[in-house]
């Protein structure tokens, strides 16, 4: 295929799955899937002069008709801020044109334009060789640009830092991390290894566990097996959905400490994902009552007839979910070698821990070491064990 080497055309033609399939990779699906940046509109002025059959029309209507090479809206902003102008004037959208104006417009850059433009972005590498990069990612960093968010990102990072990544889909990204969640995720740095990577999300080897703090006094372990699909009622949320458009989705948990607070409990869950959908522990704890401390966006309870978790005021300012991506395990796509990374919780959210004293109300269970055990696609934790002189793996 074009003069490929085979093993290239398999690592192609794997990629441009996960291209046309991107909600199975940690639903990658709203963002662009180049990485090659867009084109910007060309530095030019463009000019009209109202004639007599558009006298008395709103100047972004008469724009959108003459300029339909642009959006409504993008002419509209440009309206506002300045790059339209009637005889030398700035006008508003809705201000009528009168015959003989002459209006110019010297396009602006989309925002979207730079997104894909290396910037000097810090990231925290955890560990990095030929073929992968493991990063901590600090709460407040967004991982892949979209609207809102054109620059600043993780991607933009990995493009100052390895000018290479240009030429691979997202710089080598293959699963994402909410702006506001902190912790561990991989990147390829070749497309054999993406290639591998993106196989790895499919087949359920990737492993990746979660420290969150949840309202309420959760089971000391469970699984929830509930679809998520996007809120039908709001469309920027997601939610459980139990129709056709709800993607399975599961979310192992065991909780590891649970402490009283106000009139009601704060618990510390442990969270092991076998799919990765979009908010997925956050869409999964508020399903079942007990969304996640600080989370703006999901923290009422959405099954009918569900109790939420009573809550009540932190003992320290907390302003994010209290969700952390704690341990990351993997096969290395070259070595074929079992991987795996540990990242503390930051700094806030250690603080949150330390100010709640999850550490008394472990003081009386005994410690133990617990290994995640998958048996037919379920999983259960299991003591590591140890010898009779207690030493532990």
């Amino acid at each position: 295929m074009g003069g490929l080497p085979p093993e290239r055309v398999r690592a192609a033609a794997s990629v441009a799955e996960f291209e046309a399939h991107p909600e199975d990779f940690e639903d990658l699906a709203e963002t662009p899937s180049g990485s090659g940046a867009p084109v910007a509109e060309p530095a030019v002025t463009l000019s009209l002069e109202v004639d007599s059959a558009s006298h008395g029309e709103r100047l972004d209507k008469l724009l959108a008709r003459h300029f339909s090479e642009f959006s409504r809206s993008r002419l509209q902003q440009w309206i506002e801020s300045g790059a339209v102008r009637v005889d030398g004037q700035v006008r508003r959208p809705r201000d009528a044109v009168q015959m003989g104006n002459r209006i110019e417009i010297q396009p602006q850059a989309a925002p979207e334009s730079s997104a894909f433009a290396p910037e000097e972005v810090p990231l925290d590498v955890v560990y990095e060789d030929d073929t992968l990069l493991v990063i901590n990612k600090p709460a407040g960093l967004v991982v892949h640009p979209a609207a809102g968010n054109w620059s600043g990102t993780v991607l933009n990072g990995l493009l100052h830092r390895d000018p290479a990544a240009a030429s691979l889909p997202r710089a080598g990204i293959v699963h994402r991390l909410d702006k506001e969640t902190s912790g561990l995720m991989v990147v390829a740095r070749s497309l054999t290894a993406q290639t591998d990577l993106v196989r790895q999300l499919q087949a359920r080897t990737v492993k990746r566990t979660y420290i969150a703090l949840v309202w309420g006094r959760t089971y000391d372990e469970g699984t929830i097996d509930a679809p998520i699909g996007r809120d039908p009622r709001e469309r920027t949320r997601m939610a459980v959905v139990h129709t056709a458009s709800g993607k399975p989705s599961r979310t192992h948990f065991r909780t590891l400490a649970t402490v009283p607070l106000g009139r009601g409990f704060v618990s510390m869950v442990m969270c092991k994902l076998e799919t990765g959908r979009t908010h997925q522990i956050r869409v999964h704890f508020e399903s079942i009552g007990h969304p996640l401390v600080g989370d703006p966006v999901y923290f009422r309870a959405t099954q009918r007839g569900q109790r939420p978790a009573v809550r009540a005021p932190l003992p320290v300012p907390y302003e994010r979910q209290a969700l952390h991506a704690y341990q990351l395990g993997l096969v290395h796509p070259a070595t074929g070698r079992h991987m795996s990374w540990t990242a503390q919780p930051p700094q806030d959210l250690q603080a949150l821990i330390d100010a709640l004293d999850f550490e008394s109300a472990q003081a009386g269970e005994e410690e133990e070491a617990w290994d995640e055990v998958w048996e037919g696609g379920e999983a259960h934790w299991e003591y590591a064990g140890g010898d009779e002189d207690g030493d532990r793996r």
